[in-house]
């Protein structure tokens, strides 16, 4: 198969959300959940570690400003001058998998803001524009703008990874796709940053980077990097069908914060003057909302506050 596609599970459920509405009926669903274990089985694959190049398409429209954002967040990641809580020791937990750490750096940036491919896309589209860039020991981002409809966007899936063969000596390299669900599906793929599509109506959080859509796709593509990185050919840790995988933070869904359960984001940190929320420094003055990650060590979901 030239490529899996692993959706990222990054909303709760019509069910979930639910039973929280009743916030002590669901703090008592967190401390059931909370005794249930949870391990993602090594599968004995490959993995990626080590020094590990990020390639960058934009597909669509980004200010200059929105791609800055997220360029940020991929430096951060390996930036260990941030204060704590800090992205870069969010990021070390996938330390904790088989085989060292895993190094992001930023590489090649393409910009195709002429919609080349329409605004319609499909997975061989997706993968068309992978290709765009043949490196090894890479991830291969792309990522969508506002206005691009991709299939099974808002509906299935906010993003993607998996992996294609590139080049003559058929290798395979790692990609990664998100949109950005600004005006699309923010209930769906931009929470807790807008009010969700089901459950309880409650205020949305105040994103720290003053982009509901940016501040979306940071917390997807947080979830499908440490996805790729732990699993990255189908063949890593994960729990579940290796079609529909629970993975490093997909397995973590909606956990942002101390005393977090389904529908409610958990306690987090606010930024005294935008009353902005986030959890995570950044380089460059920057801060985030980074979702739980899978801890090897301990079998848990873990948070950073």
């Amino acid at each position: 198969m030239a490529s899996i596609f692993h959706p990222a599970l990054l909303c709760f459920t019509l069910f979930s959300l639910s039973v929280a509405a009743d916030r002590g009926l669901g703090r008592k669903l967190a401390a059931l959940v909370e005794q249930q274990p949870l391990v993602l089985e090594y599968h004995k694959g490959a993995l990626l570690k080590g020094d590990i190049t990020v390639n960058l398409i934009w597909y669509g429209q980004f200010t200059p400003s929105q791609r800055s954002v997220i360029v940020d967040f991929i430096q951060s990641l390996s930036y260990s001058q941030a204060p704590t809580p800090s992205a870069n020791l969010w990021w070390k937990t996938t330390e904790k998998y088989k085989r060292g750490s895993s190094n992001l750096v930023v590489g090649k940036q393409i910009l195709d803001e002429d919609y080349t491919l329409g605004k319609y896309l499909k997975d061989l589209h997706l993968r068309a524009l992978v290709r765009k860039v043949n490196q090894l020991n890479s991830v291969n981002v792309v990522l969508t703008a506002k206005d691009v409809a991709v299939d099974g966007f808002c509906r299935s899936r906010c993003g993607t990874h998996g992996w294609v063969h590139v080049g003559r000596s058929r290798a395979r390299t790692t990609y990664v796709w998100v949109g950005n669900s600004e005006t699309q599906c923010p209930g769906y793929c931009a929470w807790p940053f807008h009010q969700p599509i089901y459950g309880p109506q409650t205020p949305p959080l105040i994103a720290p980077n003053g982009d509901v859509g940016i501040d979306g796709i940071i917390i997807n593509l947080a979830t499908v990097l440490a996805g790729t990185v732990t699993n990255p050919f189908n063949d890593g840790y994960f729990q579940g069908p290796p079609t529909a995988p629970l993975e490093a933070v997909s397995a973590c869904t909606g956990l942002f914060g101390s005393g977090a359960y389904p529908g409610y984001p958990g306690q987090v940190l606010v930024d005294k003057v935008t009353g902005a929320s986030f959890n995570a420094y950044g380089a460059n003055g920057r801060k985030f909302l980074l979702p739980a990650m899978w801890d090897p060590q301990t079998s848990t979901c873990k948070t950073l506050v």
